[in-house]
């Protein structure tokens, strides 16, 4: 892959991720807004507001100068919340370097325009489709940045492109495949930020095994609906971008929708669940609404995301969640 790659957003993932290009032998920059961030990193080999203790490699670089991270890219990494990608990439558009790969990692529905990153990225910064790749899977930062093994999907039209991304991100820790499917590599990430939020619920409820498991293959079954009327390949979904990421953030309490679930589950408000996860984004709280709009759009029936967005948005009572759910007409599972 032709120049440096930038990760453009030093959160965790983007922390996570630019430390497994580095540790791949590929030249890295990781932009963070804070200055202080990029100091911090450049000084102490960490960024102790997201992922203290973690050691990142030598040719890591960092700085808070977007001109200066974007560069000579040749491959562009946006680590930014789904919600936020469009201001900030119209920020950065005419800086960036022509002909480069725009990576998202974000994993989210566009409320409003009910468009998914990729086409956000495309509909801002002016670039062909299979110019813009995605990686997804089962990417808890904490656990990647500590190398425990995992791996993960690139996905891109341009095959190409994805195995140009694929080859500057292998590690002996982090194994990525590749597809062309994006339209179903992108539902499943977005979509399994819902279900992880209603996981968490349950479990706050204080319910067992058995109601996680339904509400994790019904919510895939629901993912996959929605995928199928947006011309996805089904089996992406029961892939690392479907199955594997699903299981992931709905079972581990390091994901922060699951975290933030469990909170609203125990009696918590908004805001207390919103502190408990560190402040940083729990991405389904917002994409259950862009989700639940772009499943209408397509007549396609989403029960556990409508219910997922009322809890969030409409004051809905948590604890009449199962009976809603249990209590729809039953007909046959497929």
């Amino acid at each position: 892959m032709a120049g440096k790659i930038t990760v453009m957003g030093a959160g965790s993932w983007g922390t996570a991720f630019a430390k497994v290009l580095a540790d791949a032998g590929t030249e890295v920059v990781l932009w963070a807004r804070r200055r202080d961030v990029a100091d911090g990193i450049a000084e102490t080999r960490q960024n102790r507001d997201y992922l203290p203790g973690v050691v990142l490699p030598a040719p890591l670089t960092s700085t808070s100068d977007p001109r200066l991270a974007l560069d000579g890219a040749g491959t562009v990494v946006l680590a930014v919340p789904s919600q936020t990608l469009r201001n900030n990439l119209t920020a950065w558009r005419a800086l960036l370097p022509r002909g480069a790969t725009l990576v998202s990692l974000a994993k989210g529905v566009e409320l409003g325009t009910l468009k998914r990153m990729s086409e956000v990225v495309v509909d801002v910064a002016g670039v062909p489709d299979d110019q813009v790749a995605v990686v997804s899977g089962p990417n808890l930062a904490k656990e990647i940045a500590e190398e425990q093994p995992t791996a993960t999907v690139i996905a891109c039209r341009d095959h190409d492109r994805a195995v140009a991304l694929q080859q500057a991100c292998t590690t002996g820790y982090f194994r990525p495949y590749t597809i062309t499917d994006v339209v179903g590599c992108e539902l499943g990430g977005a979509c399994k930020n819902v279900i992880a939020l209603s996981c968490g619920m349950a479990d706050g409820l204080g319910f067992g095994a058995n109601t996680l498991a339904t509400l994790m293959t019904r919510g895939l079954a629901e993912t996959s609906r929605l995928g199928a009327a947006l011309g996805a390949d089904p089996m992406t979904f029961a892939g690392l971008a479907g199955l594997g990421d699903l299981v992931a953030s709905c079972s581990s309490p390091l994901s922060r929708n699951r975290t933030f679930g469990a909170r609203l589950g125990r009696g918590e408000t908004m805001a207390q669940a919103q502190a408990a996860v560190g402040g940083q984004v729990a991405e389904g709280v917002k994409s259950c609404s862009s989700i639940r709009e772009l499943a209408m759009r397509h007549g396609v029936e989403m029960p556990i995301t409508e219910v997922v967005h009322r809890v969030c948005h409409d004051g809905f009572d948590l604890t009449e969640m199962a009976g809603q759910l249990i209590g729809r007409k039953t007909r046959p599972e497929r």
